[in-house]
């Protein structure tokens, strides 16, 4: 599992998670921001304030804060992404009582996917928090079914040699990529066994929109010690209704 870094600085930290949720949910205030870092609103506030002064952050009238030019979703809009994000958190939390393990939802950004909501469980063993966190999509369970519901030219143009030439040694072999998607797409989840990081397994499936492409991928991630083959048809099936319902309830608010 990911563990944070020896040197971490707390205040660093705080204030990477603030630009997160400024980024995909939208204008918070500080009282809210200090609640959801668990901090005093003083802190809160001197933390808003800086992300302001770089650009992370700008402050509307009513003394509220949104994401600020730095950051690629607009302040001041509700985003598809922001609105995805407060329907599914709910139905992760029901998720993850269903199956006693964290639950998490993602979306694709180019060749990785990047987590916007996380609900942990409650067990002392457990996968932390992985809002704001990247990973190669390839690798990532939510990034296998979201990269299988993708046109074949797509996927060409993501994984072509001139987009992996800075970095050729991680590029992955299309042909097994290829193989492993079209598996992926017959069963609808995805398994990562350990491949974004150590002693974590997750199991994956796409969040569809109306017309019937994957816009985002719910999971659940797991100690691998906890996860065995004999869990996997509950856990598919719980995914499948908290897919089932964010895609319901989303279809509701669009119309």
């Amino acid at each position: 599992m990911k563990n944070p870094p020896n040197y971490s600085i707390r205040s660093v930290d705080h204030a990477l998670q603030l630009a997160v949720m400024l980024q995909v949910e939208g204008p918070l205030g500080v009282g809210e921001a200090a609640e959801r870092l668990g901090v005093a609103p003083s802190t809160a506030h001197r933390l808003l304030a800086m992300l302001v002064y770089r650009d992370f952050a700008v402050q509307f009238e009513d003394r509220r804060y949104a994401a600020g030019p730095v950051l690629s979703l607009g302040a001041g809009s509700l985003s598809h992404t922001s609105r995805l994000r407060a329907v599914a958190m709910p139905h992760l939390s029901a998720l993850v009582e269903r199956v006693r393990e964290s639950a998490n939802l993602v979306i694709l950004s180019g060749d990785h996917v990047r987590f916007i909501g996380t609900v942990e469980c409650d067990r002392a063993l457990r996968v932390g928090n992985r809002e704001g966190m990247v990973f190669p999509a390839h690798l990532a369970s939510g990034g296998k079914i979201l990269l299988a519901g993708l046109p074949p030219e797509r996927l060409d143009l993501l994984y072509s040699e001139d987009k992996w030439a800075d970095r050729p040694g991680q590029r992955p072999n299309l042909v097994t990529l290829r193989r492993e998607l079209r598996t992926t797409r017959e069963r609808g989840f995805a398994i990562n066994a350990g491949r974004t990081e150590e002693g974590v397994t997750a199991v994956g499936r796409a969040v569809r929109g109306q017309d019937g492409t994957a816009q985002a991928a719910v999971s659940v991630s797991m100690p691998t010690t906890r996860f065995s083959r004999d869990r996997l048809p509950g856990l598919v099936g719980a995914l499948a209704v908290t897919a089932r319902d964010i895609e319901e309830e989303m279809r509701g608010a669009a119309g």
